[in-house]
């Protein structure tokens, strides 16, 4: 429980005010207080918007109140002190006297310490400086902050202790609190959207025998009773599609996802995300949706299309759309030498001998950190090529290193090489290619879509294909699902779907700069052992 020896004498001063607070005729920890307002309330009907109407307009008659919250400033002086209550992201002011208490409510006023919780009667008046007061006539202890507030958060260890203890983060720093009452709107909005456009919500397992819906490495469990190896699921992808196969034309689910990965700003191992599956539709209506969901959804939370994101102003409304093709060209690094063209992405041979000379003239250029990144970029992408890496997947990770980090503006990156889209239906003019897309802002990836593959046989053929793969180490290569095949042999009609991560697009709402910052409670490195309590 305890940090250090100094946290424990703290807790053991505030403990023996607890004792003395009690010998005043209050309960240690009370289960109850009939409040009359929040915070929030009072502030709304009485607070700045009436100011103008002048102090009178709360004397006569006076307006009486019964309040709880946390202490967050307190002093007195003499026979009168004010103190500051906070409740639901709001804070009033109180104002108690030894007269107006008596003797035994003073005495408990001064016990208190910052962090208590405590209830308040009395009436509404205003300060000289015209500061929304409650006159306290009565005083109700409700419970002790055994361990003292921290003065503020700052610097790079308090980031994490932020983090850790974000029970405290919530009340001691209200933008933080902020953060997290805008992601509710955001899955209140999601819902709105998808509700009002004939979508049917539906849940679906989070055990699952085999890891499907995503490239990614799973996280894996056991089932004692049925001796079942079972893994966290990292999509919902494809127990959705059975749906549509059942016959719900309209589904979506929001849901928590698992994936055994690294930890960085932009990803947590456990994570939420969107999914939504339309039955007779195709990517392109998805574009179409996609851009009209991220609109609505701002409007929604921020009351505008317009988000500031790592210093730079961004408008939700407004889209680009490229190819993946489109997009390597249009960002195509100066110091990379000349631009390529969309020929040297048909052939391997193309693509490798363009790859060399970018090699080439990044080593050569100056003793810089953009040079050096795309050498070491390139070169690994080289190396791939020289180690019979399937072209589709070289482009994806070269569109990866010279274009993502560009697409700040909203951005829909379509047409994604066959070789990366195992579940997605290829474009019928060139099956190297798939009718999917992918949408950008502030520099990374937001949400994933596709025309659906229902064809049962070109399905198995490149689950196999992704067997393959994991043969030849890569382990997040799509497993084989028998089932999944077997539900499309029924027929699944024209669908198309889409994945967006929740935990970024609140980033981007909010201008959070890490994932972990729009998390409640983000997985963290176990810490060392405290002394014992």
């Amino acid at each position: 429980m305890f940090d250090s020896e100094f946290e424990r004498s703290l807790f053991d001063l505030r403990k023996a005010k607890l004792e003395e607070i009690v010998k005043l005729g209050q309960a240690a920890y009370p289960n109850h207080f009939s409040a009359s307002h929040t915070v929030p309330e009072v502030r709304a009907q009485w607070g700045e918007a009436q100011f103008d109407s002048g102090p009178e307009a709360l004397e006569a008659p006076r307006v009486t109140v019964a309040v709880a919250g946390r202490i967050m400033a307190i002093r007195a002086q003499g026979k009168a002190g004010f103190a500051t209550l906070q409740q639901g992201g709001q804070r009033l002011q109180i104002y108690v006297r030894l007269d107006a208490v008596g003797e035994q409510g003073f005495a408990l006023y001064k016990l208190l310490d910052m962090g208590d919780h405590i209830g308040v009667t009395g009436y509404l008046f205003r300060t000289r400086t015209g500061e929304l007061t409650v006159h306290v006539e009565t005083l109700t202890f409700l419970a002790k902050a055994m361990l003292a507030l921290p003065e503020k958060f700052h610097g790079l260890a308090d980031v994490e202790l932020r983090y850790r203890q974000r029970y405290v983060d919530l009340f001691t720093n209200l933008d933080a609190r902020e953060v997290f009452v805008k992601r509710g709107k955001t899955l209140k909005a999601l819902r709105q959207f998808f509700d009002e456009r004939g979508f049917l919500e539906v849940e679906t397992p989070m055990m699952q025998q085999v890891a499907g819906g995503a490239a990614a490495r799973p996280f894996t469990t056991h089932h004692n009773a049925l001796d079942l190896d079972l893994f966290l699921r990292i999509a919902p992808e494809l127990y959705l599609k059975r749906l549509v196969v059942g016959g719900f034309d309209r589904v979506y689910e929001i849901n928590r996802n698992f994936r055994n990965e690294g930890v960085s700003t932009q990803h947590n191992p456990e994570f939420t995300m969107l999914e939504f599956y339309q039955a007779y539709a195709n990517y392109h209506d998805l574009m179409m949706l996609t851009e009209e969901l991220i609109a609505f959804v701002a409007k929604e939370v921020n009351g505008t299309t317009i988000t500031n994101f790592g210093g730079v102003e961004i408008d939700l409304g407004k889209w680009t759309r490229l190819t993946m093709r489109e997009a390597i060209i249009k960002w195509w690094p100066e110091e990379a030498g000349p631009v390529p063209a969309i020929a040297d992405f048909s052939d391997n041979a193309l693509f490798g001998s363009l790859i060399e000379r970018a090699m080439a003239k990044t080593s050569n250029g100056p003793m810089a950190i953009s040079y050096t990144m795309l050498n070491i970029g390139f070169g690994r992408i080289y190396w791939n090529w020289k180690n019979s890496t399937p072209l589709g997947k070289l482009i994806a990770e070269l569109f990866e290193l010279v274009a993502e980090s560009n697409l700040i503006q909203p951005t829909i990156i379509y047409e994604f090489p066959t070789a990366v889209s195992p579940l997605s239906k290829q474009n019928p003019d060139n099956p190297d290619w798939v009718e999917r897309f992918e949408f950008y802002c502030g520099g990374f990836e937001l949400g994933n879509a596709f025309s659906e593959l229902n064809d049962p046989v070109e399905q198995h053929k490149r689950f196999a294909q992704q067997l393959e793969d994991r043969a030849h180490g890569d382990d997040e290569a799509h497993q084989m699902d028998e089932d999944y095949v077997r539900a499309l042999a029924y027929g699944l009609p024209p669908t198309a779907g889409e994945g967006i991560g929740i935990d970024r697009l609140v980033m981007l709402l909010t201008g959070s700069k890490s994932i972990r910052d729009v998390i409640l409670f983000p997985l963290m490195r176990k810490q060392p052992l405290a002394s014992s309590s």
